[in-house]
């Protein structure tokens, strides 16, 4: 299969570490971008974290280069500042004045390659808050996420990195916006995205809820749901959601289950009806749906139109029939020689996946074809290695 690859040609350097910054540029990699990654010598630590940490780096350094660089080493800058001179794209998520110090800031960087598009992946956006230092969790409990997720007065994180992975997403947004703006101008300029900002954006429903009701969202286990059916149901065996969110949706539901009295009931025709009347519903459906099995109500509910989902956990992904029918999984290397199947970039272009299988990068792996394609000689690139200033 032909993986389309709209972004070749496209070369990035990215300075970041942990899930944010990466996740931008995983993006681009997946989408035919050509990815520098710039690590401390030994390697990014994201690289050795343990326990929910220990997936990061797979997940999103595919499809990427590495060169290890001492960015406190002027060597090492000069390297870096040679990189970026030849790029279209900087990628960095290090603490907000980190970047200006070492010199390699937009605007000094913009001096040399005013083509440069420079994203920076941050806690906050300027303002009041833009120096905190903020981590996924923080932005959640900050922004109302955890409140809407857990019970009252149980503010609960959801159990990904979603605000990291969809700030990353942002910046890409922003990365490929400035990319069109430059076909125009020919120019480059710096764009930002950010973990606070990214989660008022998700709960943002939520508010708009407050300004069309004058009622303030209720915490999603608590919520008064817009629709009768709309939950998690018990069966013999394991759980499934099931929803009805029409009424024609309705109809269907009561005939594939022979309720012909509920439909008979003009009383409750209607969605709005049906909400009122939840807890008379209710106790007469979960009675019903724990009469079968899981496999057996997927049976009946497959091709009914009607929204269903299974439990499912992480791990149920990589034997998932769809994802793996759908190349929805692309095989990765792993540092130890294993192969893993891990999630491909979710989307579809022109008939075909973005992304292919993939090696997971070796710190400074990359290092000696990186600088001979900057122009240095074998003799230069070996006194750099011996110098301290580039590891390999």
């Amino acid at each position: 299969m032909t993986h389309p690859t709209p972004l070749a040609g496209i070369k990035v350097v990215e300075f970041t570490h942990m899930v944010m910054g990466p996740a931008v540029g995983a993006i681009l990699a997946s989408l035919g971008a050509e990815v520098v990654r710039v690590e401390p010598i030994g390697g990014d630590r994201t690289r050795r974290l343990l326990g929910s940490g220990a997936g990061y780096f797979p997940m999103y350094n595919r499809h990427k280069a590495s060169i290890c660089l001492d960015l406190k080493n002027p060597d090492g800058i000069a390297v870096a500042r040679k990189l970026v001179d030849r790029a279209d794209v900087v990628v960095e998520n290090y603490r907000p004045g980190a970047m200006d110090r070492l010199g390699l800031g937009y605007e000094d960087l913009s001096r040399s390659n005013p083509r440069l598009i420079y994203c920076s992946e941050k806690g906050f956006l300027p303002g009041p808050y833009e120096n905190r230092t903020a981590l996924d969790e923080v932005a959640q409990m900050m922004g109302g996420l955890a409140y809407m997720t857990g019970p009252p007065g149980q503010p609960l994180r959801a159990g990904s990195s979603v605000i990291d992975v969809t700030g990353g997403m942002f910046g890409v947004i922003a990365i490929l916006a400035a990319i069109e703006e430059r076909h125009r101008t020919g120019r480059g300029q710096k764009v930002q995205s950010s973990l606070f900002e990214t989660t008022v954006y998700l709960i943002g429903q939520h508010m708009a809820q407050k300004a069309v009701t004058g009622q303030a969202a209720s915490p999603m286990p608590a919520r008064i749901s817009a629709w009768a059916i709309y939950d998690v149901f018990e069966t013999k065996d394991d759980p499934i959601f099931i929803g009805v969110v029409t009424d024609a949706l309705w109809e269907k539901f009561c005939a594939l289950f022979g309720l012909d009295d509920l439909w008979a009931d003009e009383s409750i025709r209607e969605n709005n009806a049906r909400v009122l009347q939840r807890d008379r519903i209710m106790p007469r459906i979960r009675e019903l749906i724990r009469g079968f099995t899981r496999d057996e109500l997927v049976a009946r509910l497959e091709g009914s139109g009607l929204p269903f989902a299974p439990i499912g956990r992480p791990e149920d992904m990589f034997d998932d029939p769809h994802l793996n029918a759908s190349g929805g999984l692309e095989p990765v290397t792993m540092p130890d020689g294993s192969t893993a199947h891990l999630p491909a970039l979710p989307i579809e272009m022109a008939g075909g996946r973005p992304g292919a299988a993939a090696t997971l990068p070796v710190p400074g792996a990359d290092t000696r074809t990186i600088l001979g394609d900057l122009g240095l000689s074998e003799e230069e690139a070996e006194a750099l290695i011996a110098g301290g200033a580039v590891g390999a």
